[in-house]
């Protein structure tokens, strides 16, 4: 055995079965090392490269709203198999094991609470439970948010990130676009502001029906946003799509959304925002 070989330092593994913490958090972008710690701190922006990473429910109620505020509301809604459906597994299944992944019914959490003091009612997607998709109680609970935010004068912030409509239940998905729309009426006849913040990803039928209807339509940097992907529409229209398309900046440009804001950023922009709709003064 060469001398090097003896003495080159090895580095500890990992024992199997041993309760060791996860510390770090390879960012999927520049696939540097972020100290967890660190990147909560930092609202769950990589420090090196400015990416946004995915959050779930829990994690966006934490960055947004204010301490110990959160008050849910949803949870009382349960999906189900009305087509018996069933692909590659039974729907049922798949529901299963998503609400053992994420610990809630569906790809939704709603509830009340603060951003520096201003009153909301929140909807939050999560994009972990079957890739945020878009089912009866998706549309369900978003139709009670806004309901609940009208009963109760406060603004409605609705918060995406889904890949459209949920396929295992068919038109009974489509029948949510409508559903949502004409429950955020409610709002504009009471004078309510509504604002949407699209995260990456949001797309299918929900870009097409309750995530682009809003008072005030924001997008976190880089976020993927659109109806159909973009291979479909290259393959659709044979033609090359342009540098960034269907990415929040090149939407900004082009007027589909109203802002591009950094998740760092955001509790003081839509407090400051909510203030000046609702004619409230804000503590920043």
């Amino acid at each position: 055995m060469a001398l090097d070989r003896f003495f080159r330092r090895r580095r500890p593994q990992q024992q199997p079965g041993t309760d060791v913490p996860d510390l770090w958090t390879q960012c999927p972008a520049c696939k540097e090392g972020v100290y967890n710690r660190d990147l909560e701190a930092g609202a769950y922006v990589c420090p090196k490269c400015g990416h946004h990473i995915r959050l779930d429910a829990a994690q966006r109620v934490q960055v947004l709203l204010d301490e110990g505020s959160f008050t849910q509301l949803s949870g009382r809604v349960q999906p189900t198999d009305a087509l018996n459906f069933q692909d590659t597994e039974a729907y049922t299944d798949r529901l299963r094991r998503a609400q053992k992944k994420t610990g809630r019914p569906d790809a939704i959490l709603t509830g009340t609470g603060t951003i520096l003091d201003v009153p909301v009612t929140l909807a939050v997607m999560d994009f972990a439970f079957s890739g945020g998709s878009m089912g009866s109680v998706v549309g369900e609970e978003i139709a009670r948010a806004a309901e609940h935010a009208a009963a109760h004068g406060t603004p409605l912030i609705i918060v995406t990130a889904s890949g459209g409509a949920r396929m295992q239940e068919s038109a009974l998905s489509l029948m949510q676009m409508a559903k949502t729309t004409v429950a955020l009426e409610g709002l504009t006849e009471r004078g309510l502001p509504y604002v949407s913040l699209l995260t990456d990803p949001t797309t299918g039928g929900v870009t097409a029906s309750f995530a682009t209807i809003a008072d005030v339509i924001v997008a976190e940097p880089g976020a993927l946003i659109g109806f159909a992907g973009p291979r479909v529409i290259q393959q659709t229209i044979r033609q090359n799509l342009p540098e960034g398309f269907q990415r929040a900046e090149f939407l900004l440009e082009h007027g589909m959304v109203d802002a591009v804001v950094d998740r760092r950023e955001q509790r003081a922009y839509l407090a400051s925002l909510l203030g000046l709709l609702t004619r409230r003064e804000v503590n920043a």
